[in-house]
């Protein structure tokens, strides 16, 4: 195959793997987000999965059917699968992998101190594959990783291995909050590879889920493994470009919202991502724009707007602390801060990166109690932090007694909340709004001091 050779989904081959795997034995190596999401559904479309993790509690949870994430409309999924047998789990590599025809590797890839992704467990599995691997395989690379990795676990297999065997480019492109229906109902699918063989697997796996049209790309591997951070990073970027518009929009007396809808309608631009607010978190697009930067320094390229996106990203998160800051004539020592909303973004109990954590640093630093909400985050957030903060049972909870609040995560109970009983419980009627939930308007009719991003400022 030809690099970058576009492969129709429905296009279909005479090659002789047609006649087998209409469904497939499959192993995921690593139970995260990444892979137990992929796993389990690719269980739901008729395969054999085998989910394999080295930590011997995660694998127990997962047998006695306890998912230890919040991911919407997983645990539907996983029930049914586990229930009809086609959704194992094991702690044993050589057990987990016998057999199986794809084994994907969804490992951790954390960053180090200069940016660049730890390879350490994709490499390290990887050696072990090669001792154990029985009959041909497709391994595929689930994890975001930099370019060349392919090349790299192919050298770590080969050492040991005494069957043939392909290595493949399959980024995620999963959304915390709904990566189900990404997985289930993908915009496009992501293959890299030259490999014939692997080519006809890879497709014949995904077919299910591209039954409406949307295309499986393929490619070779190394755009394949940029495809990610080209995405992500793009994304990151268009988010921290309406954050600076959002900025001077407070200096000319122009409202963001009303910019967004004007550049939002072209369709050159479109309409996603272009909410202004305190940051984007998560695990993935910090992680990957460092990533990328790394991998442009290290091929002596400037990605100059990279750096500016991750500078800007960062003290986008504690906009709004300098606004509480001159509400309370410049100090904050004794006052107490209502927080609604600790993980990254609504949906996801994932604090990875999440603008709520830089926020209770700022305020605690400057002397203030921090009371918080949180539907999902807050068990992590313990975990975290333990108890430089206190944690309230519900949103209204976390209002007593404060002189503030500051919302950080913009989930769905946050949006129509009961504004007289928010006056009734709040000392001060002033609310500061990372995620610009509400209209100004409204607010100024209910009678609150309400600063947001980008948008007119209600004063009391």
């Amino acid at each position: 195959m030809k690099k970058n050779q576009f492969i129709n989904s429905e296009k279909k081959s005479p090659y002789f793997w047609d006649k087998f795997y209409i469904n497939m034995k499959i192993a995921v190596v690593g139970s995260g987000y990444v892979g137990l999401v992929t796993g389990t559904c690719f269980a739901e479309t008729g395969n054999e999965v085998t989910c394999i993790d080295i930590d011997p509690k995660k694998i127990e949870m997962l047998k006695s059917g306890k998912i230890p994430i919040f991911e919407p409309g997983l645990d539907l999924l996983f029930d049914r699968n586990t229930k009809q047998g086609r959704l194992n789990f094991t702690t044993n590599l050589k057990e987990g992998i016998e057999g199986a025809q794809v084994i994907f590797l969804a490992l951790p890839t954390p960053p180090g101190e200069d940016g660049s992704a730890d390879l350490k467990y994709i490499l390290k599995v990887a050696d072990d594959l090669g001792a154990i691997l029985k009959t041909y395989a497709v391994i595929v690379d689930k994890s975001t990783v930099p370019v060349g990795t392919a090349e790299k676990v192919t050298t770590a297999i080969a050492k040991n291995a005494t069957v043939e065997f392909d290595v493949v480019s399959n980024p995620e492109f999963l959304r915390e909050g709904v990566a189900v229906d990404d997985f289930m109902k993908p915009d496009r699918v992501v293959i890299g590879t030259q490999s014939e063989k692997a080519i006809e697997i890879m497709e014949q796996l995904y077919e299910p889920l591209v039954r409406q049209g949307n295309p499986i790309i393929f490619m070779d591997e190394k755009s394949a493994e940029l495809t990610k951070y080209a995405a992500n990073s793009f994304l990151a970027t268009k988010i921290t470009f309406m954050n600076e518009i959002a900025n001077l929009c407070e200096l000319l007396g122009a409202d963001v919202d009303m910019v967004r809808k004007g550049i939002g309608t072209d369709s050159r631009i479109g309409k996603r991502f272009l909410f202004s607010g305190i940051g984007y978190g998560g695990s993935c697009f910090p992680k990957d724009v460092q990533a990328l930067a790394k991998s442009a320094k290290d091929a002596d390229y400037d990605f100059g707007i990279l750096n500016a996106v991750m500078n800007i990203n960062q003290s986008q998160k504690t906009k709004l602390i300098p606004k509480i800051k001159a509400y309370f004539g410049g100090g904050l020592k004794g006052k107490t801060i209502a927080m609604w909303g600790l993980a990254f973004k609504p949906n996801t109990d994932d604090i990875r990166e999440a603008p709520a954590l830089v926020n209770i640093d700022a305020l605690v630093k400057a002397g203030a109690k921090v009371q918080a909400f949180d539907p999902e985050a807050m068990d992590n957030v313990k975990g975290a932090i333990g108890g430089k903060i206190s944690y309230a049972k519900n949103q209204y909870e976390a209002l007593e007694g404060a002189d503030a609040l500051l919302i950080v995560t913009e989930w769905p109970v946050f949006r129509s909340p009961d504004f007289d009983k928010v006056k009734s419980l709040l000392t001060n009627n002033v609310i500061f709004d990372g995620r610009n939930l509400y209209k100004p308007s409204d607010m100024k009719k209910n009678g609150f001091e309400y600063h947001s991003i980008g948008r007119e400022e209600i004063n009391g």
